[in-house]
C-alpha cells in the first residue's frame, strides 16, 4: 500500500522512499518532496526549519535537526542495524509521517464562534 495522506500521496520521491532503501531522503536533497517533509514536521510537531531550507526546498542542517526531533520523540530506530535515531527519512519515518498526517487531515476543523468576533448569530 502506498502513501495515503493528501500531503504525500502520489509524490514519486516519497512513494519510492516508502518501498526502496536506495530512495531514502538524506541531507542535501532538494525538491518539492523535501518541502512536503518540512510541512509535515511543522504541522505535526510545530518543528520549524530555517528560512534558507524552506526557500530552497533543501534538506539542510535545520531539517536534519527537525527530523531527528521527530524520530527521537517516536523512537523511530531500525534496531536491526542501528542503536540510535539517524537523520534519514526512510521507510519507517515516511510511514510515520504519512500516518500522522492522514490522521491530522481527517480531524474535523473547528470553526471559531462567530460571536467572538462581534457577529450576531441568529
Amino acid at each position: 500500500m502506498g502513501l495515503r495522506s493528501k500531503l504525500f500521496k502520489g509524490d514519486p520521491a516519497l512513494e519510492a522512499c516508502l518501498v526502496d532503501n536506495s530512495a531514502h531522503i538524506n541531507e542535501g536533497a532538494t525538491g518539492d518532496h523535501v518541502s512536503k517533509i518540512h510541512s509535515a514536521l511543522f504541522a505535526l510537531d510545530n518543528l520549524s526549519v530555517s528560512t534558507d531550507d524552506l526557500q530552497t526546498c533543501r534538506y539542510g542542517q535545520s531539517t536534519v535537526a527537525a527530523v531527528l526531533a521527530f524520530k527521537r520523540k517516536r523512537k523511530i530506530i531500525n534496531y536491526t542495524y542501528e542503536n540510535e535515531v539517524d537523520n534519514i527519512v526512510g521507510k519507517m519515518t515516511i510511514a510515520a509521517l504519512d500516518e500522522e498526517m492522514l490522521r491530522k487531515e481527517q480531524q474535523p476543523r473547528l470553526l471559531p464562534d462567530p460571536s467572538t468576533y462581534g457577529m450576531k448569530v441568529s
